[in-house]
């Protein structure tokens, strides 16, 4: 008797039962149509694979974003703002000193990715070039009487005016619910490279022509005062006038007191005191009490 279709399947079931029951991780496939039987076992193998690739890239995720979850008061977060190459300090430093109208030097130069290496040896340079360039005849007998007060009043300068600019507008912004603005970083990072043009300005300083020196000083103020104005104004433009122009005038303000102080205090004129002469009535008599 000719076996229906019934019987086939049911055969082929129980074929497939034994060769699982024989070899559990086999595969039995059916010949008719293009319909596959697959086992438990290989379906968990299936699933099994398919869990261990999803846990390979959720841990891959992890060790990419291991930088960016770093808090603030670990190494790792302060470590990532040094680490630049000397290109990009070149470029920054570069831009310090050619400012362009309508370009900010956080979003076109630092392009919100802020440093501190730069600021910081742009400081400490600056801190000797002041100290040398203003004390030359005590430096050549080994001292440089002036390492101390520059240091003081660069860092300060450095860090207390960003930080008091910092917060001053981070609170602007939560009163009057404008964009967000710049990180105490960026602050900080604009600020330190905008010192940049005084390295230059003060080795010229040590030439003995003082309208030289105004001259150089005022260049300088212009251009580091340019950087710090083209970057702040596009935050506080969108506050009411007076505090806007107020703030913009404070930040100059301090500017070119920094300036005009170290210019005032490492490279004063020389002022020559006369040597009092005796006259000649009043030598002769000097010489005639000394004979008697």
């Amino acid at each position: 008797t000719m076996a229906s279709p019934d019987d086939l399947k049911f055969q082929e079931f129980e074929e497939a039962t034994d060769l699982l029951l024989a070899d559990p991780g086999a595969s039995t496939f059916s010949m008719s149509g293009s319909s596959s039987t697959t086992p438990a076992g290989a379906t968990g193998d299936i699933k099994l694979d398919m869990s261990d690739d999803e846990g390979q890239e959720e841990s891959s995720e992890l060790l990419r974003g291991e930088k960016q979850t770093s808090g603030f008061w670990t190494f790792a977060y302060y470590q990532s703002f040094f680490n630049v190459d000397t290109m990009q300090v070149l470029d920054r430093v570069k831009g310090s000193v050619m400012p362009l109208p309508g370009r900010n030097f956080i979003k076109h130069t630092l392009q919100s990715s802020p440093d501190l290496y730069g600021p910081f040896w742009i400081c400490v340079t600056l801190v000797f070039s002041l100290a040398i360039s203003g004390n030359l005849p005590q430096f050549h007998r080994g001292m440089v009487p002036g390492v101390t007060i520059a240091a003081v009043v660069i860092f300060l300068y450095a860090w207390l005016v960003p930080l008091g600019v910092w917060g001053f507008l981070t609170w602007r912004q939560r009163e009057e619910r404008q964009q967000r603005g710049y990180s105490f970083l960026e602050t900080v990072c604009v600020y330190g490279y905008s010192l940049f043009i005084y390295i230059p300005t003060s080795v010229l300083w040590i030439l003995p022509f003082e309208w030289l020196r105004w001259l150089l000083i005022l260049v300088a103020m212009v251009i580091s005062g340019s950087v710090l104005v083209l970057t702040f104004w596009p935050v506080v433009c969108d506050d009411t006038k007076v505090t806007a122009f107020a703030t913009v005038a404070t930040i100059v303000v301090l500017h070119v007191l920094l300036s005009i102080g170290c210019k005032m205090y490492f490279f004063q004129t020389a002022t020559l005191t006369p040597v009092p002469t005796l006259a000649p009535n009043h030598t002769a008599a000097i010489l005639t009490n000394k004979t008697h």
